[in-house]
């Protein structure tokens, strides 16, 4: 580990200033992430600015909905009776995620923005055009198993790691982000990009721009929701496949519906085409199963991971079943 500085920041604006005024200053948050890549060598800044003790450790009821501070706790988050309660698939996907160890100390912010769990990303003797923009990338013709099937490119295929981030992603969350020009918000979905020709950039966010807060619009029908995980272990594994879904039924007709996949794309997948599918139309496996297989047409499975698209098409329509079930 290369040596480093070190700032407590006293509010939300200086930490945005240290940061953007040095090209190797980092925020630092849980560090569940930032501190495992800097061992491994994986990333080296020469600064780190510390804003996990930042008045933004809140979960608050707005008129809109509720708005989550950046620095609220995993396990703090998934133990909020009013995530429980209004959105049941978000406290399950926290708690799919990680140990109760981690899940104390890790922050949303930091949640959102972990980098992907990749071995080749973490192995710095290996080409990672992630870490290393144009040194090629290792899992094409690699080991492929928990890599991406949707949306990636000939310059990366790995998939974010986050399972909380899939949850937000279906219940249409939004993040505050303050930066040297002030606040701006953009929706949660918008946050991530796809790898194209730069994997290196996982966000939209420049240099210096730091998340305050996460805003949950209130959505009634997401009091009928669900997270479900699949992966190798249950022992806090990351996901093979996830589905984030919530289900309004008008007797067996889908109103309306939220569907969000996870461990398939560098980034969380919200199922547009499948929601598109359903509304309007019966609540019936039949049904679950076409919506899938319209949001799966586009995937393009890599050698050792050709699994994945079926079994995504299983768990959205398992998922979606089960939601069914609980409407009767």
């Amino acid at each position: 580990m290369i040596p480093f500085e070190y700032l407590r920041a006293g509010d939300p604006a200086e930490a945005v200033a240290a940061v953007a005024g040095r090209p190797g200053a980092v925020f630092l948050g849980g560090g569940t992430n930032l501190v495992d890549h800097m061992k491994l060598g994986v990333a080296e800044p020469d600064m780190l600015v510390d804003v996990s003790r930042l008045p933004l450790d809140r979960v608050e009821e707005t008129a809109t909905g509720l708005r989550v501070g950046a620095a609220v706790r995993n396990s703090d988050l998934a133990a909020h009776p009013l995530v429980r309660e209004r959105c049941p698939m978000l406290a399950r996907a926290l708690l799919s995620g990680a140990s109760g160890q981690l899940r104390n100390a890790a922050t949303t912010a930091g949640n959102l923005l972990q980098r992907t769990r990749c071995p080749y990303f973490q192995d710095i003797t290996t080409p990672c055009n992630k870490r290393e923009p144009g040194s090629g990338c290792s899992a094409v013709g690699g080991y492929t198993r928990y890599h991406a099937v949707l949306g990636a490119s000939e310059q990366c295929v790995a998939v974010h790691p986050s399972d909380m981030a899939v949850a937000m992603v279906a219940l249409d969350a939004a993040v505050i982000v303050l930066g040297p020009g002030g606040e701006r918000a953009l929706p949660l979905a918008d946050l991530y990009r796809l790898p194209g020709d730069t994997p290196q950039r996982d966000t939209v966010l420049e240099h210096g721009e730091l998340i305050t807060a996460v805003e949950l619009p209130d959505l009634p029908f997401a009091r009928r929701s669900a997270y479900r995980k699949v992966r190798d272990r249950t022992s806090y594994s990351f996901a093979l496949v996830s589905v984030a879904a919530a289900l309004d039924l008008d007797g067996g007709t889908v109103r309306d519906v939220r569907l969000a996949l996870g461990g398939v794309a560098h980034k969380p997948w919200r199922a547009v085409l499948a929601e598109e599918e359903l509304r309007g139309g019966p609540a019936t496996e039949d049904a679950f199963r076409r919506a899938a297989d319209a949001e799966l047409a586009a995937a393009r499975p890599l050698p050792g991971n050709e699994f994945k698209v079926p079994m995504a098409r299983n768990t959205v329509v398992a998922t979606l079943r089960d939601l069914t079930e609980e409407g009767r």
